[in-house]
């Protein structure tokens, strides 16, 4: 005989109502809850750049085709990845999968992190692609690559696309010193597939407090063949392109020609002019940066996207006003630090992501470890970038250019020629070697 406390356990347990649900009720209530489109209409949305169109299936789904401009965040992922891939909760987003179910619950999940405006694609990418509409594969990836490239394939912002991305580009770096040596390292290690290096130089032992592509044993090499060695030494994959020449405006436009990116690493104001000319007119973004003891400065020149080099400094300095590392010194690490900076403001530009510099100068002061940030305006009479000089050049008459002098700089040198215009506003606390260039104001 039953005890009477089984008995009343029993007795509830009869009068609490059923919740169980089946796969049905889910799916049922999921298309309650979610709006569905066509594939036809979600094509229409997604020519609306508002839209984010988000693929939920896994990584080996994904790799077999999808929806050109879509986002890849798995379902099995979603709430982990989905604040990376679409910050702003109020973003319409357009949910895809293979046949349109699991896209549903997607939309669930989104709609209980507050995302109020989601959609789920009926019939999934199968029909999509029996409709005819446009999709693409991915080119793939070894599986050693894959293995190289694992925290990259994590990121939505880059995943497989963008990492076969960055092995198809090629970035050049002028300069094999403080500044090109970990830009170099850094751009091998996340499989830029070709790197030019261009630098005239030997190895010395007053270069390896910071110049890290070279080591105790290569001093006295040619720091091209050092860089080479070092960037094999890291990622076999990257073609090396040795240019063990002196950049000047006899071969400053085959040096560049066929390069995605530049990274400016000079040490003169005449090459830096010379290297901003001939990339504006080829339409080569350049990454500048440049340091003086415990300081630096970094820019991202866009051409006709944001200034270029000549409308922040229209002419150099005298040589005393900005002496080179080798007179007034370095701390190793800064360069390091700006030279990180300019891999990281290259990587942007190769893979689309982001808002680069341009339009920026940043600065750095590793005395108190802060940065400042300036905003830069194009200068509407600029020789080199301005309406009229482009006008000028496609007739074959190029404008005049201001006097370049030669600079005093020295390896890794600063940038900061004195400038007496600088816009009302300007930050005061900018002093030597980094007084307020012309026609910029705090950002």
């Amino acid at each position: 005989m039953a005890r009477p406390g089984k008995r009343r356990r029993e007795r509830r347990r009869r009068r609490r109502p059923d919740t169980t649900k089946s796969y049905a009720d889910l799916l049922r209530d999921a298309r309650a809850e979610i709006r569905e489109v066509t594939p036809r209409e979600a094509d229409g949305l997604r020519a609306n750049p508002a839209t984010t169109l988000v693929d939920v299936r896994e990584a080996s789904e994904w790799e077999q085709g999808h929806i050109p401009g879509a986002r890849h965040v798995a379902k099995s992922h979603l709430e982990q990845e989905i604040e990376a891939a679409v910050p702003d909760r109020s973003t319409p987003v357009v949910l895809y999968c293979t046949a349109g179910v699991r896209s549903l619950f997607a939309g669930q999940a989104l709609r209980a992190m507050g995302y109020d405006d989601v959609t789920s694609m009926s019939g999934g990418f199968e029909q999509w692609k029996s409709l005819g509409l446009p999709w693409s594969r991915p080119t793939g990836l070894s599986e050693e690559q894959a293995r190289r490239y694992s925290r990259h394939l994590l990121i939505p912002e880059v995943g497989v696309e963008g990492q076969v991305r960055l092995l198809a580009s090629k970035a050049l770096v002028v300069g094999a010193g403080g500044l090109g040596s970990p830009a170099a390292l850094y751009l091998a290690a996340a499989g830029v597939g070709t790197l030019g290096i261009v630098d005239f130089d030997v190895v010395d032992l007053s270069n390896l407090q910071r110049q890290v592509l070279h080591t105790t044993a290569r001093v006295g090499e040619k720091k091209v063949v050092s860089a080479a060695a070092a960037i094999q030494a890291l990622n076999p994959e990257v073609t090396v392109i040795a240019h063990d020449t002196v950049l000047g405006p006899a071969n400053v436009d085959e040096l560049i020609a066929g390069y995605d990116v530049i990274l400016d690493g000079t040490d003169t104001f005449e090459t830096r002019y010379t290297l901003n000319d001939a990339a504006v007119a080829a339409r080569i973004p350049v990454i500048h940066a440049s340091v003086f003891r415990f300081e630096g400065q970094l820019a991202t020149f866009v051409p006709f996207e944001g200034p270029c080099y000549r409308c922040l400094y229209p002419t150099p300095p005298p040589p005393e006003l900005a002496p080179g590392c080798s007179v007034a010194g370095v701390l190793g690490v800064v360069p390091g630090i700006m030279g990180l900076l300019q891999a990281s403001e290259a990587l942007k530009v190769l893979l689309g992501i982001g808002d680069t510099l341009a339009g920026r100068l940043l600065l750095f002061d590793a005395l108190d470890a802060s940065f400042t940030e300036l905003k830069l305006r194009r200068d509407p009479a600029c020789p080199v970038c301005s309406d009229a000089a482009v006008q000028a050049r496609a007739a074959g008459q190029p404008l005049e250019l201001p006097g370049a002098r030669e600079g005093g700089a020295g390896a890794d040198a600063a940038a900061g020629p004195a400038s007496g215009d600088a816009a009302p506003g300007a930050t005061e606390a900018l002093r030597f070697p980094f007084p307020a260039p012309s026609r910029e104001v705090p950002a």
